[in-house]
């Protein structure tokens, strides 16, 4: 017999060894308001199918928490995949990216073809049979070459490239009924886990629509957020220029000694969309309606601040004089700053800028006149006016970077026209396969940790402890109007996740094992190992990523 202490009960139980997680739920009763989808077992996610042989901590999960969350849509995508291939066999199914609440997917057809209602509607009624049926999912671990034999003989490239370039003796591959797929995690024991889902055309694909993370019982709302499409299309026809539709491809590209051009081709590529926002705000800035007023904004860790000196730099050559100012300068002092529930001041929000004195100031700067600009200090904690003075002359143009830049109650007494909006984000340009997605925020948080810790802010654990409450504040205060950018600026980079892997291994490494934030830790460690590492020697000193990594040419 074994000993499992359970965290949802704070009580221990005396079980056999093999007992799994579905056993041991039932032996630990506790409130349970939705499903439970899967477990951590000492901070590391699990399957319910997970037999323990020892003494363990465990943990049950629904899909309010992140990581079960991904366990259900992982094995949602599973469901669509496998339904589209048993109707459909020549047809193939992309899992491209998170978007509106869902996964954003394209069927491609060998006649080249849009994807019809009538095809549309047999795949749903096909997912739902499969989910009736409460088919299994079934996990099988191999030697890696068996793996790659499998997937060789149904003509899974992507998955074949992914494995050959993994460095692992031995791999999972799921089945579905006869329905053979990889993931690069835990899947539930049956599809009749599935309960919330949707499929619905989207542009010109499918949207796989999720349940809410914190009413799981419900669809997340889909808003339509066409320019954040739209910025993913393109982010893929850069990857088509180079010919790289995956890990897989970017891996082999990188063990042939292509990885400094790549490098090389991803900066280029990011240098041309900023010559090209500096070209658009030139020719706005000498219309008949000038813009003055260059807004900036993105959420944590998307490169702001590096954007900004690059649009600078390349407005002075287009003949403008940029002027530069951040709504940080603008923080009420700390004793004025708004709260959140537990007593701890909430940063990110609306009501930390004094957003009333930035405009007037902003006014009086597009009026002509020389205005006395704070500086705050974060040591002090007050906003502090130091003398450093601020007017725009004849070709000036005025740049505001934070987080709050696009949030229309900022600037609502400027004229519209005189405004151009710029949203950065950080939008994964690469999937691991066809069939999965890497979570848009992870290239994010990786930056942060790299960041945070050689700057000696925070640790790899502190840092992902604040990351659920950053995540919520950008969900609050940020993302409601991306949509409203006149532009969208992607700043990852096609090998980003193969150049930080050498700089987050370590960093990772140090999160202890029996914290809550260890699970996050592992996690990450064992997404960046099918990357290729690659060394950062030949990011360019003025490259984004120099912001995160360090060795900038910039000065912050």
């Amino acid at each position: 017999m074994i000993q499992i202490y359970c965290n949802n009960t704070k009580t221990s139980q005396s079980v056999p060894e093999g007992t799994t997680l579905l056993d041991l739920l039932q032996e630990f009763q506790f409130e349970q308001p939705y499903a439970i989808v899967s477990a951590k077992v000492n901070n590391v996610s699990q399957g319910l199918k997970f037999r323990v042989y020892q003494n363990r901590t465990v943990e049950f999960l629904d899909i309010r928490d992140a990581s079960a969350m991904r366990v259900y849509s992982r094995s949602l995508c599973f469901i669509m995949c496998k339904a589209v291939h048993d109707l459909y066999p020549d047809y193939s199914v992309y899992v491209e990216h998170p978007i509106t609440g869902g996964l954003f997917c394209e069927v491609k057809k060998p006649d080249g073809k849009g994807f019809s209602d009538k095809e549309l509607a047999a795949v749903k009624t096909r997912m739902q049979d499969i989910i009736d049926k409460d088919m299994p999912f079934r996990r099988n671990e191999v030697l890696t070459e068996e793996a790659i034999r499998i997937f060789s003989e149904r003509g899974y490239d992507d998955k074949v490239k992914l494995l050959e370039t993994s460095g692992q003796v031995y791999v999972d591959y799921y089945t579905l009924g006869d329905t053979v797929d990889y993931y690069y995690n835990r899947l539930l024991p049956t599809a009749g886990y599935i309960k919330v889902w949707g499929l619905e055309t989207y542009h010109h694909g499918l949207l796989l629509r999720l349940p809410d993370q914190k009413h799981p019982g419900q669809l997340a709302p889909a808003v339509d957020q066409p320019k954040t499409l739209n910025m993913f299309s393109e982010t893929l026809r850069w990857n088509e220029i180079m010919n790289l539709s995956n890990v897989g491809d970017v891996n082999h590209a990188c063990q042939r000694g292509a990885a400094s051009e790549l490098i090389q081709v991803s900066e280029a590529l990011q240098e041309k969309k900023i010559v090209q926002i500096a070209e658009e705000i030139e020719h706005r800035y000498h219309s008949d309606n000038p813009v003055r007023l260059i807004l900036i904004t993105g959420p944590s860790s998307s490169g702001k601040t590096t954007f900004c000196k690059r649009i600078s730099i390349q407005l002075k050559a287009c003949g403008l004089r940029p002027i530069s100012m951040s709504t940080d300068d603008y923080f009420v002092n700390r004793v004025d700053t708004p709260k959140l529930p537990d007593g701890s001041y909430d940063f990110d929000n609306f009501d930390t800028v004094d957003h009333e004195a930035l405009q007037n100031d902003v006014l009086r700067m597009l009026d002509g006149e020389e205005v006395e600009v704070p500086e705050y200090n974060f040591v002090t904690g007050i906003r502090e006016y130091n003398g450093k003075k601020m007017q725009l002359t004849p070709g000036s143009i005025l740049l505001i970077e934070g987080i709050h830049a696009l949030n229309p109650r900022l600037t609502d007494r400027v004229a519209p026209s005189a405004k151009y909006r710029i949203f950065i984000s950080t939008l994964t340009s690469i999937n691991l396969d066809n069939h999965n997605a890497i979570p848009t925020s992870d290239n994010r948080l990786l930056r942060r940790i790299i960041r945070d810790y050689n700057k000696g802010a925070f640790t790899a654990r502190q840092t992902i402890s604040q990351w659920q409450n950053v995540q919520e504040a950008e969900e609050q205060w940020i993302y409601p109007y991306q949509e409203q950018a006149d532009v969208m600026f992607n700043s990852a980079l096609l090998i980003e996740f193969a150049v930080l892997r050498n700089h987050a291994e370590p960093i990772l490494s140090t999160v202890p094992k029996n914290c809550h934030e260890y699970s996050e830790a592992h996690r990450l460690l064992k997404f960046i190992h099918y990357f290729s590492p690659v060394s950062d020697k030949e990011i360019p000193p003025t490259s984004i990523m120099r912001e995160f990594l360090g060795g900038s040419s910039f000065k912050y």
